[in-house]
Parts: structure tokens; sequence; C-alpha cells
């Protein structure tokens, strides 16, 4: 089965990352072009089609936003207690947080999951609401976290950013349309299939080309120990939380490989808008990335046998 799952889902993934990174390399590609893209046609289109061809119920709908909020808790309640003896800065903390709450399950984790599960409509709902959550707190909490004192009167600033997300409008309209049982006239469905199907491609090579701008580091200790927290942490929250909350079959499945995603491109992003910790938030990014081909192979494994 592992040999399955590294064949046929995991190392699919990194072909398309590694040509990302060589594209980089040799043409110095537009990554701010590339990211716009994703963020306000590819990504949003296929939430939409995700949630507007849901299988998922409404209470479905309410059991992964408990789950999700619930993991994420307890992971900001073990990064808080393992940066104590660490003696970090605020500054440092904050960072060291959102690395391991802010994870990539957009432009990895959907990729991830349609390979996994084959396009099922319900397992790319699930995901597609991760995504949209994730998305939430990176630009609520996440943005929150790092300005600290420096958001003196500059809530309005997130607020206008928070609204500028096509993310969650999407998620809301997919499932208002999906609910209505209202049909979509061909001229808009098809262009939305079509960003849809593109998302795997154009997602994965766009991660590849921008983890590889970042310069390798392996001396520094608080980068294994949020890559340990993400990695092997977050998975085993996840599960311990389906056991929880009793799910089973494609929700259990799709939650616990959620929970397995190495730290999200944003955390770095984030780091270099608002100067704080970028060079850690880079490097957590890349790591966690690159050893995110054996953790999410054993995830994927453990998540076939619910």
């Amino acid at each position: 089965m592992i040999a399955t799952i590294l064949l046929e889902v995991v190392l699919p993934v990194f072909v398309l990352i590694g040509f990302g990174s060589l594209m980089q390399h040799i043409f110095r590609l537009d990554l701010y072009t590339l990211a716009k893209i994703n963020f306000y046609c590819i990504t949003p289109a296929a939430v939409f089609m995700s949630m507007y061809h849901s299988d998922m119920s409404g209470g479905l709908l309410g059991t992964v936003i408990l789950f999700y909020a619930l993991y994420v808790l307890i992971l900001y309640l073990i990064g808080s207690l393992a940066a104590r003896p660490l003696k970090f800065t605020s500054s440092m903390k904050a960072a060291f947080n959102n690395s391991i709450m802010l994870d990539n399950s957009g432009n990895y984790g959907m990729p991830i999951n349609a390979l996994v599960f084959k396009g099922d409509p319900l397992a790319a709902s699930i995901q597609a609401l991760i995504m949209s959550l994730q998305s939430l707190l990176t630009f609520t909490y996440g943005v929150i976290s790092i300005q600290g004192a420096k958001m003196k009167g500059n809530y309005r600033s997130m607020i206008i950013g928070f609204l500028k997300m096509p993310v969650p409008y999407a998620l809301v309209l997919g499932l208002l349309l999906h609910a209505l049982h209202t049909p979509l006239p061909t001229f808009i469905a098809q262009p939305l299939t079509y960003a849809q199907q593109s998302m795997v491609a154009i997602a994965l090579l766009t991660l590849g080309a921008q983890i590889v701008k970042y310069p390798l580091r392996l001396y520094r200790l608080d980068i294994y120990i949020s890559m340990f927290l993400r990695l092997i942490i977050g998975p085993a929250i996840g599960c311990a939380l389906v056991f929880a909350l009793g799910l089973k079959g494609i929700p259990a499945q799709a939650l616990l490989i959620a929970s397995g995603m190495p730290t999200g491109i944003n955390t770095s992003i984030l780091a270099e808008e608002y100067a704080n910790e970028p060079d850690f938030a880079a490097q957590t990014v890349l790591l966690s990335t690159l050893f995110n081909v054996v953790t999410i192979t054993g995830v994927i494994s453990l998540a076939k046998m619910f």
C-alpha cells in the first residue's frame, strides 16, 4: 500500500513541484502573477465547484468546522507550551505558532486530495472547506499575531484585506447555489470547470517556483521543532479528533489527510510582508514541504484504514 501511495499520489505531486522549481531556476518566473492567478482565479473556481457539487450535509458541515476549530486551538496551545522553554521573543513566538497552525491546504492539500480520492465530490468539498477556513485563519489570527503591538489602530487594513479574499465568497456562493438547486448556464459552468481542472498542475508548479527561491539551512533547532509539530503532532491531533467526533469513511480520511499538510506558503508571505522572522518562516515552508514526502505517505496509509 505504501509503495502504491508513494508512486500514485506523492511522487506525481513532487514531480510537478520539482518541475516548477526547475522552471523558476531557468526562467525566473513571475511569481507575483502566478500567485494572483492561483489566488483570484484557480482556487476560487475550485472551491466554488467543490461546494456546488458537494454531497456534504449540514451536519457534516458543522462537524468539519468543529474539527478544524479544535484542531487549530490544540495546535496553538501546544505551540505556546513548546515556545516557553525555548525563550522565544514575542515576534519569534508569533512566527513559530504561525508555522504550525497555517498549513498548505490550498495549492498542496487540494491536489493531494484530488489524487487520493480521484476527484470524489464529498472529499473535494471537505478539503475546499478546510482550505477556506485556513484562509480565514491566515488573514485574521495570522495577521494579528505577527503585527502585535504594531496593530494600533490598523485593524481597518486587516479587515479590508480579509474582505478582498475571493475564497470565502466562492465558498458561500457555491453552498448557496447548491442548497437552492440552481442550475449553472454552460457559459459559466464550463469556464469554472476548466479552471478547476487546471488547479492541480498550476498550483503545484507555482508551489515549486515559490519554494526554490529560499536558501536551504539545516542548522536551526527551532525549525526542526516546528516541523515535528506540524508534520507529526498535527496528524496525531487530527487522528484523535476523528475518533473523538466519531467520523468514519471519506470524511474521516479526508480530515486526517488534511491534518498532515506542510507549513503553508502564506506563513512566509506574511513574515516577509511584516518583517517578522522571514528567514525562519521561509525555512519551515521549504523543509516541511520536502520532509512531507515521507510523512504524508504515512498519513495517507493510516487514513486508508478508516
